[in-house]
């Protein structure tokens, strides 16, 4: 018997050897899938919480007997267990505080009058467990006056929660409790951030439209035991006396520029506390729009108005507060920066911090984070944020099943024994679950031809589908990492969460803070962002087709291919 003959017979009998497996194969054992064993042997159901300490969110819904007092104030004690055990409301009931809210907030003057003694407290941006903190450091708001200067959205995952529970403190305790607006407190930024987002996921765009409404009722300042001149940004060229800020219509989105821009966006200049800038302001680089205001324009401001000193949030702060350069005239501060969001991101690892004004003395009193429920990146499930891992392992497996052959034996024909007999057909038949069809007489060239380029195809197809999700994969990752989600890439720009990836490259505030500037800046426009994401996307699609499958599977598959 000739070397190919021998060949062929056993290609045939390795044929039907494995044909005659799979018709013996046995059942596999019964398997009682609610039950989960790990690597370590450890048994769990599948049917209960792996880590009973942590306690299930809330799966109800309350009533409106639940939710609001009998005098119609929403209740507030309730409000604050229920969102801690992330408890989520009726729409309608959301709706009814925005506008309860939106209607006494529109009822105060642009410049509020706010005695001591009060507790001021900086951004808080969407961190519902911290603002918890706060509370307990700052004083139970049933007896202690508050002065919040803006930003209590966007960011952090529990803004609605933030925005909710503070506007129901409002309204039951309207005369002791102000609420100045911020930056984010806008269309431009919740849209771009991810409020906006956080709202369609929880609520609806019904929601999130009178949540903007709310937003254009907040004041825009406040004179604060008639000595500080309290704002969540700074001061602006426009603002001459506290006259100038009655005049203002707040009812309607920030501009980009003018006086109520600056309130909200300007900064002090980095060299503040330097004594040799003869200028009073300059162009603000790091927001993009506004002003940096120095000391001089500080000094100038506290003398035509008689004021002691200026409070002002808008910026991170290490320590939670940074005071400047005291007024040479009253030798106090002449600027106070008050920021309340700690662990801001869950990557600055810095301190929060509220001041409490009372007697004539400034207390300001630090806090660090408190622990938060976890959410993914743009509020994804966990599937959503898994199919580009499991795609490319799915891929993977692919690969790994046209790898079964040697490169050796990929560059020669597989022969088979042509004398198959009957129970060898019955057995092919059997397997395939379809009719075989007769081999025809001759082999049409063409449609070889035909066939080998289609299965080329395929395997470059495989190929690219493997390289789309690796790409997906390191998107996916990249999202962990502070300001890529929210670079103006995305069109919604969006998270800005991405904790874990950052902690592991970024050690302490100061580098948190540089690789965040981009997001400090206005985000730019719908077009911009709508021309960003359009380029990205031909970025992908160039590098998916761009990759010439240079892994040896794929050369060599293709080498087989096109062997004719």
């Amino acid at each position: 018997m000739s070397n190919q003959s021998q060949r062929a017979q056993n290609n045939s009998t390795q044929i039907n050897n494995a044909l005659r497996a799979l018709e013996e194969k046995q059942p596999p054992n019964k398997r009682d899938f609610s039950v989960y064993i790990t690597d370590e042997g450890e048994e769990l159901s599948t049917k209960e919480r792996a880590v009973k300490a942590v306690e299930p969110p809330a799966s109800f819904k309350p009533t409106d007997q639940q939710l609001f007092l009998p005098n119609g104030l929403p209740n507030c004690e309730f409000l604050k267990t229920h969102f801690i055990h992330e408890g989520r409301l009726h729409e309608e009931q959301a709706i009814r505080i925005l506008r309860d809210a939106s209607d006494l907030l529109a009822s105060e003057p642009n410049l509020l009058d706010v005695p001591a003694p009060v507790t001021v407290c900086g951004d808080v941006h969407g961190q519902y467990y911290d603002l918890m903190k706060l509370f307990e450091v700052g004083g139970d708001p049933a007896n202690t006056s508050y002065l919040f200067l803006g930003d209590y959205v966007d960011r952090g995952s529990f803004s609605i929660e933030c925005l909710l529970y503070l506007y129901s403190l409002k309204l039951n305790y309207p005369d002791t409790f102000w609420m100045l607006r911020g930056n984010h407190e806008c269309k431009h930024l919740t849209e771009y951030f991810t409020f906006k987002s956080e709202c369609l996921h929880k609520y609806s765009s019904t929601l999130y439209e009178e949540c903007l409404k709310s937003f254009n009722a907040l004041p825009l300042a406040a004179v604060m035991n008639k000595q500080f001149f309290c704002v969540h940004g700074g001061l602006s060229p426009e603002l001459r006396t506290l006259d100038d800020l009655i005049r203002i219509d707040r009812f309607k989105e920030p501009p980009t520029k003018g006086l109520v821009c600056d309130l909200l966006w300007a900064d002090p200049v980095e060299e503040y506390d330097d004594d040799d800038i003869d200028q009073t302001f300059l162009k603000n680089t790091v927001r993009g729009c506004s002003y940096a205001f120095t000391y001089k324009a500080a000094c100038q401001f506290l003398e035509r108005t008689g004021l002691l000193s200026i409070i002002r949030a808008h910026e991170a702060q290490d320590a939670g507060y940074r005071m400047y350069k005291r007024t040479k005239t009253m030798g106090f501060p002449s600027l106070l920066t008050m920021f309340s969001a700690p662990n801001y991101l869950d990557t600055y690892n810095n301190k929060a911090a509220v001041l409490k004004y009372e007697n004539n003395v400034m207390n300001i009193r630090q806090f660090n984070s408190s622990p938060h429920p976890y959410w993914l990146p743009h509020f994804m499930d966990v599937f959503t944020w898994s199919l580009p891992f499991v795609g490319e392992k799915v891929t993977d497996m692919l690969v790994s099943i046209l790898n079964i052959c040697t490169e050796e034996e990929l560059g020669e024909e597989t022969v088979v024994n042509d004398s198959y007999n009957v129970n060898d057909q019955t057995a092919i038949s059997a397997v395939a679950s379809s009719p075989t069809s007769e081999p025809p007489s001759e082999v049409d060239p063409d449609s070889f031809e035909a066939k080998k380029q289609t299965l080329r195809n395929k395997v470059i197809a495989i190929g690219r589908v493997s390289r789309m999700y690796q790409v997906l994969r390191q998107e996916s990752e990249s999202v962990a990492h502070l300001k890529q989600l929210n670079s103006g890439i995305l069109p919604k720009g969006s998270l800005l969460h991405g904790s874990e990836g950052l902690k592991r490259t970024l050690s302490s505030f100061e580098e948190a803070r540089k690789a965040d500037l981009v997001n400090e800046a206005l985000p730019p426009s719908k077009e911009e962002v709508n021309r960003r994401e359009q380029e990205k996307n031909e970025k992908i699609k160039k590098e998916i087709e761009s990759s010439q499958n240079s892994g040896p599977v794929f050369q060599r598959l293709i080498r087989k291919l096109s062997q004719g």
